[in-house]
């Protein structure tokens, strides 16, 4: 498929995507058979790949899904620990290429959870090798990566999906059917906020290099990414030292649960690079802005800016607005989609209390009125908004969806037809934030027309010996 979705009509653009008149196409178990289905008596085993972060409790999450955790690979063998003691009847490994050439046909899914610049790589791998696939978000780090993975998707049909937070939750299709029910009119400006980095972001590469511990793989860490010198810790009151929020809750200064205090680049630091992450935008922009891409067909923007602070050459900024600017689509009107990260949010509407005003929010401005995620905020709509029926299927979240497809049932909600182009909405706010420039996107083209700097960070080459 071309990414450009341009001409489509919303009938089109939700079937092409698996969505149909009640939210997803049911498709006949039978049909599916020809994507590689796991036999409904057989619990699919999963392989999954960096597995000492986020990867614990979402392969936690996909076991409670019916998943059967076969294999485990990460780089770190102390960050991948609890993983290990929790399954400890996975067979390990610590290179990804060996797993796959010694796993074979024992494996029938591939879980990806290792930093953004690895992600491509891996997924590819597995989709090379016919395995159903599930990445965490974002699904690539450059848009030429993503759209490589998604015509490799198409081409093996596997079941796919990318950890965004779901649209097919109570909350995403009510925030669906109440804009395309007209509650609050035609909606002109969409504002999407997070509270993220929870990491260092707005800083240079440190001086100097560190040894590199043993249990660590430094150089298959950094994988596609260009070679630099490994370093470990922030000095003690460097300003990168005070950004580091404890994610999880995990206690920060307890390496055996977390290790992330002061770290530079591994473990969980790695958001921040450029060369590794794609920052807050990269980070929650998939989760926060999938449910406005479904609701308010946002295929491809004709025009994005950005305004940032603390701009670095290697570095997300501390914080950002970036402004997407989307065309007229089939029944809707030209829409801007404005993003803040860094603590920025837009201002509080009138009527309501500021000190109430959320961290994190999505807010649909409309002619009659305005919503906050799926709370109408306009007092004299919430009648209106009541008498909407529901029509959209509501499913079982990421892990559930994934399973049934795996199982040979309906496409993953955010399987990678869908996540490839939302990948790419976010990649393409992360461009603007780097050249600093207003950039006019041509869909059709795939290339922005007036910026070759711009154009150059579509896809960026990959270090001698690996490749796609």
């Amino acid at each position: 498929m071309n990414c450009s979705q341009k001409g489509l009509t919303r009938r089109e653009w939700m079937q092409r995507s698996g969505v149909g008149a009640l939210g997803l196409t049911v498709l006949a178990r039978e049909v599916l058979g020809a994507f590689g289905g796991v036999s409904p008596n057989q619990k699919p085993i999963v392989a999954g790949v960096g597995v000492g972060g986020v990867g614990f409790p979402q392969l936690e999450a996909c076991e409670r899904a019916g998943f059967e955790i076969g294999v485990l690979c990460d780089v770190d063998d102390i960050y991948a620990k609890h993983a290990y003691d929790r399954w400890p009847q996975a067979r390990r490994y610590r290179d990804w290429r060996e797993m796959f050439q010694a796993e074979g046909d024992r494996i029938d899914a591939v879980y990806c959870g290792t930093p953004d610049h690895t992600h491509a790589v891996i997924t590819m791998e597995a989709l090379k090798r016919k395995k159903h696939t599930l990445c965490v978000k974002p699904l690539t780090r450059t848009v030429a990566e993503s759209e490589a993975i998604i015509a490799k998707a198409r081409e093996v049909g596997v079941a796919t999906q990318v950890t965004a937070s779901p649209n097919t939750t109570e909350a995403g299709c009510r925030t669906c059917e109440l804009i395309w029910s007209g509650v609050i009119g035609p909606v002109r400006e969409v504002h999407v906020w997070t509270n993220r980095p929870l990491w260092p972001q707005g800083m240079n590469r440190p001086d100097g290099s560190d040894p590199v511990p043993a249990n660590f793989d430094w150089d298959l860490w950094l994988g596609p990414a260009k070679e630099r010198p490994y370093k470990n810790k922030w000095p003690k009151g460097h300003l990168a030292w005070e950004q580091i929020k404890s994610p999880f809750g995990q206690n920060l200064q307890d390496p055996s649960t977390s290790a992330v205090a002061g770290a530079v680049y591994h473990p969980w630091n790695f958001r921040g690079w450029w060369d590794f992450g794609t920052g807050s935008l990269g980070d929650m922009g998939c989760h926060y802005l999938n449910t406005p891409y479904r609701a308010l067909n946002l295929f491809e923007p004709e025009r994005i800016h950005a305004y940032a602070t603390r701009v670095m050459a290697e570095s997300a900024p501390l914080a950002s607005i970036v402004t997407y600017d989307f065309p007229a689509r089939e029944d809707m009107p030209p829409v801007r989609v404005v993003w803040y990260d860094g603590g920025l949010r837009p201002p509080c509407p009138v009527g309501l209390n500021p000190d109430d005003w959320p961290d994190e929010g999505t807010l649909y401005v409309g002619d009659e009125g305005q919503m906050l995620g799926a709370e109408v905020l306009t007092p004299g709509l919430k009648a209106r908004s009541e008498a909407v029926p529901k029509s959209l299927q509501r499913r079982g979240g990421t892990w559930v969806e994934w399973f049934e497809a795996c199982q040979g049932g309906e496409p993953a909600g955010c399987n990678f037809d869908w996540a490839g182009p939302l990948t790419n909405f976010v990649l393409l706010g992360n461009i603007a934030l780097r050249t600093g420039k207003t950039l006019h996107w041509d869909a059709d083209q795939r290339r922005f027309n007036n910026a070759d700097d711009a154009n150059a960070l579509l896809g960026e080459p990959y270090r001698s010996g690996w490749s796609l």
